[in-house]
């Protein structure tokens, strides 16, 4: 009874997570109408809690969010899972490390993804967050695994918790769902302000010795330990 107990209280803990860090994603204008999500693995168990599909973000409460196994078949909930639900789920199986995994269709980055273009390392934050440029995964369609086996095979080879998915938008990880988030409002930044530099000339690169740097500080070293 205790063991049941305890797995409940944890399920119940993602899902009040889960459910107050999809605010971020409109606060930062990362969102529209009821697009993107925002997932998170259950510690200890092979489930994960992901948003409602098709459910406002202003209805969005832990009751309403919907847990589901390691393939995506839902385990507990009232409501369909986010459309996305079996390509995170391949993320999770595929990726133990990742706890928390967001997706936007962000303006500025995924207006890269739709030229199928990574964004280069070309400012101390990409560096700090990313460890280079900002990579892009191949065109994957909706509704299976996909879109996840397209997320792994791409960050498997990069030290970026970002993929912009070709003609899609940005996908994000972390070893928790805010560090997801958090990564997900950085992307959009920095394609924002590339974006703009690019308008007024050819950016400069920062030099691969110098990016290792940046990011060993900012991941190792920055912020309160």
């Amino acid at each position: 009874m205790t063991a049941v107990t305890d797995t409940q209280a944890t399920i119940a803990a993602v899902r009040r997570d889960v459910a107050a860090l999809h605010a971020e994603l409109t606060r930062y204008q990362l969102v529209v109408w009821t697009a993107g999500n925002v997932s998170a693995r259950v510690p200890g168990h092979d489930m994960l809690v992901i948003k409602p599909s098709g459910v406002s973000y202003d209805d969005l409460t832990p009751e309403n969010m919907v847990v589901c196994d390691l393939h995506g078949v839902v385990v507990d909930g009232a409501h369909a899972p986010s459309s996305d639900t079996e390509a995170q789920a391949y993320v999770y199986r595929e990726l133990p490390h990742v706890g928390g995994v967001v997706h936007t269709h962000s303006t500025y980055a995924t207006a890269w993804a739709a030229r199928a273009e990574p964004i280069p390392c070309v400012l101390t934050m990409t560096a700090d967050e990313f460890g280079g440029e900002i990579p892009v995964g191949p065109f994957a369609v909706i509704g299976d695994d996909s879109i996840g086996r397209g997320i792994v095979e791409t960050l498997r080879g990069s030290r970026s918790p970002a993929v912009l998915m070709q003609n899609h938008g940005v996908f994000t990880v972390g070893p928790t769902p805010r560090a997801a988030v958090k990564a997900a409002v950085m992307c959009e930044d920095v394609a924002r302000t590339v974006h703009v530099s690019r308008q007024l000339g050819a950016p400069v690169p920062i030099a691969a010795a110098d990016v290792d740097r940046l990011f060993d500080r900012y991941q190792n070293v920055y912020g309160q330990r």
